[in-house]
């Protein structure tokens, strides 16, 4: 851009003046030329101004280069190499833990159901009745939920101990990350709470779910409110509070969006609810033991709220490593797999989404394909995905006319990928603006390497000061690798499950300099590469832009072409796990 050497202050000043105004000129000649219509040269007889499609307009926001809102300028805006960014399909760092085999769909689930062999040999008189109760209790406690369940049937004596609240209290508090609830109500004790809500606890336990509803997806929350012994879902929305741009002071020709989004949950329309209080939940209540009773992959939910549809929850059945590897592909819709290969996950399901694949609303094709993504038994189901089947009926409700249905799937995210560390600060959930699009929800992804795992501890030198110290953490293990911004929501130009954009290295290889002017004084800038794309992703590319690193909460991206730069920021999702 105009002005860059400038702007940001670059490490290396070796370069001749020549050359920065060389290049600084040739960016901004690029631009220029751009804007005109095709066909015409400098200097010529100015042209008539072209028209063209316009995408989602925002007039409270102005570009300082093309303009993004025609739909034909994403063809004019130079492209730069997608090497690396269209393999995802065959990278093994975007599965999270070992693949599933064929002959092992069958998960720890099923394993931990297989009692331990006796062993011979052993001729000592103490059984486990001659412990002291505490020390039994202690070895209950190892025990999974299944498992605390079989071993309650051994007899009456282990039975008063493995039912006791102490032991289920504590399954029940661990898939209820940052909402240690008090009391087990509106159930008797802690066990019946666990069981009326068996097998769904993982619903709380990875409190975060996006989807594949057309190509802006959903993101929810799901969480449990101990009032009405509720698991609950609600849609992440974010809202601009204040719109608009303002050319940079450092350089009238970009324009700076401004940016200060309010996060909230959508508490008037739940997606998903499924009550302590359930007809179904009172019916296997009756069972004596978790194992023995009946699995069910779908139940019915009956959601409070403006919806008129009917709903149904749904357990999913992950892909094998044999029928991933044949279904899903490079290009979208990769295949109809979910979550998509940018996303990383341990566990990948069938899909369907309204608006994206062809049959999406065809009863008939959902139904007959059921067997491929619908368990059978607890040890096919997954802990990682689940569906939503909504539609409508007119008439009453045995004659009625089923229609309108809609299979919707959820994928969750390893809390790895959204934990920062020291050494990956950026790693998080973030929304970002899009203009007129609106907010739209990422994730930030910091992916490890080998050598990186490999890592020993920075230890401090001798002599070396607390400043010295920070400063070579930075450059060695922080100002390194690969970030990625991934859509969790998108739009109807660059999907959701596919990249924003990414910075292939934020080291020395990809460093451009420091922020000088406000607001970015002090920012390290990288080189990124921004993806846009016609209405419907089509023909998307990846163009050329500059990721600016202003905190750990908070980041900026510099659309070159496009000449405006636009604010992503870091959202606390725990705060929405305890109902208010």
């Amino acid at each position: 851009m105009a002005g860059e050497e400038r702007i940001w202050r670059h490490r290396s000043t070796t370069a001749s003046s020549g050359e920065s105004s060389t290049s600084d000129t040739a960016t901004a000649d690029g631009i220029a030329q751009a804007n005109e219509p095709a066909g015409s040269e400098s200097g010529s007889e100015p042209q008539p101004k072209s028209t063209g499609t316009v995408n989602i307009h925002n007039p409270a926001v102005a570009y300082g280069g093309i303009n993004p809102e025609i739909e034909e300028n994403v063809l004019i805006v130079k492209s730069v190499s997608d090497d690396g960014l269209r393999c995802d399909a065959t990278n093994r760092y975007k599965t999270l833990g070992p693949s599933l085999e064929d002959d092992h769909l069958d998960n720890s689930i099923n394993r931990q159901n297989t009692s331990t062999s006796s062993r011979g040999g052993y001729s000592g008189t103490t059984t486990l009745l001659d412990l002291p109760s505490e020390i039994i209790d202690a070895i209950l406690s190892w025990l999974s939920p299944l498992e605390l369940a079989t071993v309650s049937l051994v007899c009456r004596a282990i039975r008063n101990l493995a039912i006791s609240d102490a032991q289920w209290k504590r399954h029940v508090l661990t898939n209820l990350p940052g909402n240690p609830i008090a009391s087990p109500y509106p159930c008797k004790g802690w066990r019946e709470l666990y069981v009326s809500h068996d097998p769904h606890w993982f619903l709380t336990k990875h409190k975060l779910w996006f989807c594949d509803r057309e190509l802006t997806g959903q993101l929810i929350i799901v969480r449990y409110d101990e009032r009405r012994g509720c698991i609950e879902g609600y849609q992440l929305l974010a809202t601009r509070n204040r719109d608009g741009s303002e050319p940079w002071l450092a350089d009238q020709a970009v324009h700076i969006h401004h940016f200060e989004p309010t996060v909230k949950l959508h508490l008037d329309k739940p997606i998903l609810q499924l009550s302590a209080n359930s007809l179904e939940n009172i019916i296997r209540n009756k069972s004596a033991s978790i194992s023995f009773r009946h699995f069910f992959s779908e139940q019915p939910m009956r959601i409070n709220g403006l919806d008129p549809r009917f709903s149904n929850f749904l357990l999913a059945k992950p892909l094998s490593k044999s029928a991933l590897a044949g279904r899903m592909a490079n290009e979208f819709p990769h295949g109809y797999v979910w979550p998509p290969p940018a996303i990383p996950a341990r566990h990948r399901v069938t899909g369907q989404p309204a608006g994206v694949h062809p049959l999406a609303t065809s009863v008939n094709y959902t139904r007959s394909t059921s067997a491929m993504w619908q368990p059978r038994n607890r040890s096919e189901a997954s802990d990682q995905t689940f569906r939503i089947r909504q539609w409508m009926e007119m008439g009453p409700p045995t004659l009625g006319v089923h229609f309108a249905e809609e299979v919707v799937t959820y994928s969750t995210l390893d809390p790895i990928l959204y934990t920062p560390t020291a050494e990956k600060p950026w790693r998080g959930i973030w929304v970002g603006d899009y203009s007129g699009h609106g907010c739209e929800f990422l994730l930030i992804n910091q992916p490890d390497n080998d050598e990186e795992k490999d890592e020993a501890p920075l230890t401090r030198f001798d002599g070396e000061t607390e400043a010295e110290f920070h400063e070579r953490f930075l450059n060695e293990r922080v100002y390194r690798g690969r970030l990625e911004a991934i859509k969790l929501t998108g739009d109807a130009n660059v999907p959701r499950g596919e990249y924003t954009f990414v910075a292939d290295e934020l080291g020395d290889e990809g460093f451009i300099g420091v922020g000088q002017e406000p607001p970015f004084q002090g920012a390290r800038v990288v080189k990124s590469k921004g993806h846009i794309a016609h209405m419907g992703f089509y023909n998307d590319k990846y163009i050329e832009s500059q990721l600016l690193l202003l905190s750990h909460n908070r980041l900026a991206q510099y659309w070159v072409g496009f000449g405006h730069i636009s604010f992503f920021e870091r959202v606390d999702i725990d705060q929405f796990l305890v109902p208010k």
